[in-house]
């Protein structure tokens, strides 16, 4: 028997003046073991016939075309959109189609927009997946964007990854305000939870970040081959340390690719990496909400650390596991 569930997960905007590194897969426990979840043909989508202010329904038709777009044109993943048409229909609604649209959500007063998923449990397949951009907000398709208003074709992209199977990367940096909100300095990952400021068209390319995990997801005929893969533990006083970032960087090239250690021995595999020596950094997820990226408790209290060596990702094999230390703040 086919057993669905519903997830949502959503992009925030921070209420804030002005204006590391991980790709972190969703995932469902099937039989004890994390089954990536994907989607197991083309993705099949309509647009809702419905504008928003400074929107037609064409133009948001457009801005989704091309991000999808973006994601279909990564190399090293094999990944295909199907547009279906427009519909009357409305996003966030199981109806058995995927639905992509506006909608007048005023009561999440920081929501960009959100994606949610209907997910077969006994495999992980998406079976249906809705997307809404929050009518809250204004709105822009402007080629070069415009100022006070938030880009639709960044924000498409950022969500049409939630529906490939990605959550948020926790690479970006931010600095607390005067307010207590939080600013976006920098971001290295259109996975990243939290939106650049209104009127910026940057988020739409993807980073290093995003390409390694949607690779990871979807991998191309030659990708496994060509890539190789960091594992190792991160333990603090001897116990594994849950919810660690674990970045690698390239000094060579300046890429950054991550991942996080997700159970109870501290255990982590960073993939999709480019043959070559890395150093890692290990950080606490502090930049964010940590219920952006985990629905369990994690442990943030440690100091940043770096691997005592750097470590060499093989083509096609994975590094020997390394152990990083780390101690409470």
């Amino acid at each position: 028997m086919i057993r669905l569930v519903l997830v949502t997960i959503a992009l925030t905007m921070l209420v804030a003046s002005a204006p590391a590194q991980a790709y972190l897969k969703l995932g469902a426990l099937i039989n004890g073991d994390v089954i990536d979840v994907t989607w197991r043909g083309p993705v099949r989508y309509f647009v809702a016939e419905r504008g928003a202010s400074g929107v037609s329904p064409a133009e948001l038709r457009g801005a989704v075309e091309r991000a999808a777009a973006t994601w279909s044109n990564v190399d090293s993943a094999r990944v295909r959109f199907e547009f279906q048409g427009m519909t009357d229909a409305v996003p966030d609604v199981v109806d058995g189609r995927t639905t992509i649209g506006f909608l007048d959500r005023t009561d999440l007063e920081q929501v960009l927009g959100a994606t949610s998923f209907m997910i077969d449990t006994t495999d992980g397949a998406i079976v249906e997946a809705d997307i809404f951009f929050n009518t809250r907000f204004p709105w822009s398709v402007s080629a070069s964007g415009t100022p006070n208003r938030v880009d639709l074709e960044s924000v498409a992209l950022h969500e049409l990854g939630h529906l490939l199977g990605l959550s948020h990367s926790a690479v970006g940096e931010t600095e607390r305000t005067g307010s207590g909100n939080r600013r976006v300095l920098a971001s290295g990952a259109v996975m990243f939870p939290i939106a650049m400021s209104s009127g910026t068209i940057a988020e739409r390319v993807l980073h290093a970040d995003d390409i390694a995990g949607i690779s990871d997801l979807y991998p191309g005929p030659s990708i496994v081959a060509e890539t190789g893969s960091i594992v190792g533990r991160v333990t603090k006083n001897g116990q594994g340390v849950v919810g660690a970032h674990i970045v690698a960087f390239n000094p060579e090239t300046g890429v950054l690719i991550g991942n996080f250690a997700l159970n109870s021995l501290g255990e982590f595999v960073i993939a999709r990496l480019p043959p070559a020596p890395y150093v890692l950094r290990v950080e606490p997820v502090d930049d964010a909400d940590p219920e952006s990226f985990f629905s369990t408790d994690i442990d943030a209290d440690f100091r940043v650390t770096y691997a005592p060596r750097m470590v060499v990702a093989p083509a096609g094999g994975s590094s020997r596991s390394i152990e990083i230390r780390v101690s409470p703040k």
